[in-house]
């Protein structure tokens, strides 16, 4: 090997070098999102540089190369994505619509996003169109049956009940004479489908409860049970009840009341 051929591959390598470099960082995008952000992901998109489009005027326009990649074993038959432009401070200066249509499990599908933008552009974000407008019907139930449920603070009526709730936080209020009310949390999230159900226990009854065989109850305090009679306290006044009219007696715990004890009296000295 000749002295002057190493200086000649070197030479050749470091033109391939600087040539290769600026290719790959060419090739590098703007901006990769994963859809939905939260769970396991459906769809990554993969957005290229903004390239100005010539013109002028108030909006200027830019195109990306985009590229949307289904993620899971199922496809896509549709579905609609809002584009949001961004610039450097954060504020929304631009958007557009992507569809997309059937696409196959593990498919990829290239093309350009072309937007409108009142500044210059430096991210990107985006938003399932149909996030805010999808509803789900769910069954809700209760223990004891009959409370009155409240979603979000609007009456529903009495369980159970099916209701219809949107994508997002949502609160389930559940009330009934006798029983300790309460709240339960629900969220839908974009992968949620109707057909689902919720059941809530009510807290303990704060009044004893009869039962009777005519199908209605009683909630107050029990005064007495005799052979033939019960007597129980609803709403200040006393009820006698036949005994052959009640189906069933059930009795909350209470705490012993204090004995009358005797005031302390002070010892003389």
């Amino acid at each position: 090997m000749s002295r002057t051929s190493i200086p000649t591959r070197l030479l050749r390598l470091s033109l391939l070098l600087l040539i290769t470099i600026p290719a790959l960082a060419k090739d590098t995008p703007l901006q990769t999102i994963d859809w939905p952000v939260t769970g396991t992901p459906v769809v990554r998109f993969t957005f290229g540089k903004f390239k100005e489009l010539s013109g002028g005027g108030k909006f200027r326009g830019f195109v990306m190369d985009t590229k949307a990649e289904n993620l899971t074993a199922k496809a896509i038959p549709a579905a609609r994505f809002a584009v949001y432009l961004f610039d450097k401070n954060k504020v929304r200066i631009g958007e557009d619509i992507i569809a997309l249509n059937n696409v196959g499990p593990g498919e990829a599908v290239k093309f350009q996003t072309t937007v409108n933008a009142s500044g210059t552009p430096v991210s990107v974000a985006i938003q399932d169109l149909a996030e805010t407008h999808k509803e789900i019907s769910l069954t809700v139930n209760s223990t004891p049956q009959g409370a009155m449920l409240r979603v979000d603070g609007a009456d529903a009526r009495l369980t159970p009940r099916t209701i219809h709730v949107g994508v997002g936080r949502h609160t389930l209020t559940f009330s009934k004479e006798g029983f300790s009310a309460g709240n339960f949390p629900l969220e839908i999230s974009t992968e949620d489908v109707s057909g689902g159900s919720v059941s809530y226990e009510l807290g303990s009854s704060s009044f004893d409860s009869i039962e009777l065989r005519d199908g209605s109850v009683l909630n107050g305090d029990l005064v007495s049970i005799s052979g033939m009679d019960v007597e129980i306290r609803v709403g200040g006044s006393i009820q006698h009840i036949d005994r052959n009219k009640i189906k069933r007696v059930l009795l909350t715990q209470r705490d012993a009341p204090a004995p009358n004890l005797p005031p302390a009296v002070q010892p003389q000295l």
